[in-house]
Order: C-alpha cells, then sequence, then structure tokens
C-alpha cells in the first residue's frame, strides 16, 4: 500500500513540478495522472500495484468534498448577504459561456462546410 501510494503522489509530483517549469495551462494532478496511465501502459504489473489503493480513495472519494462543505456552512451568513449576486453571477455566466460556444460552434461549421 505504501508503495501505491508513493507511485501516485510521485506522479502527482512530477505533474505538478513539469507544469510549473514549463507554464502549461494545465492542471499539475492532470498531467501526473496522463504520466500515471502512461506508466501502466508501459509496465503492465504497475496496474496491481496501484488498483486497491485506488479502489479505496474512490470508495471514500466523498470524504474529500467534505471540507468545501464545511467552508459554505460556515459562511453561511455572507452566503445569504451574498447569495442574490452570486446566483445572477452563476446564471448570466452559464448563459454567457453556452452563447458563445454555440456562436462558436456555428461559426466552425459555416467555415468546414465552406471549405468542402
Amino acid at each position: 500500500m505504501l508503495h501505491a501510494i508513493a507511485i501516485l503522489l510521485t506522479c502527482q509530483l512530477v505533474g505538478q513540478v513539469t507544469v510549473t517549469a514549463l507554464s502549461l495551462s494545465l492542471p499539475g494532478p492532470v498531467l501526473g495522472m496522463a504520466l500515471l496511465v502512461g506508466l501502466m501502459l508501459a509496465v503492465p504489473k504497475l496496474y496491481d500495484v496501484v488498483r486497491e489503493l485506488s479502489e479505496g480513495l474512490l470508495a471514500h472519494l466523498s470524504l474529500l468534498f467534505v471540507p468545501a462543505g464545511v467552508g459554505v456552512v460556515a459562511h453561511l451568513p455572507l452566503l445569504g448577504q451574498n447569495g442574490p449576486a452570486l446566483l445572477v453571477a452563476l446564471v448570466v455566466s452559464t448563459v454567457g459561456g453556452l452563447t458563445v460556444s454555440v456562436l462558436v460552434f456555428s461559426a466552425v461549421l459555416r467555415l468546414v462546410e465552406r471549405g468542402a
């Protein structure tokens, strides 16, 4: 189990260091996870080493959301004061993002159809 934790944390560390060193706009843990997948493809025995720990972490994944929930509950008065503004910002940004996505998709579709 200790080897599996070391492997996971090393992959995450390598991903984070790489992202920081190269100024990539990608989360370090995501790059570390891609590295872990690559390692497991190159060394199939690594899958068996990491599997048990990974299943255990996934089984208790909900515990990782407890700190965020505690933070929300701890700041309920602040959330109550700014709740309407946060709701408006959330709705406007969601609708705006969807609108921009549709417009970009339509523009790219027109460009592709012209080129074909």
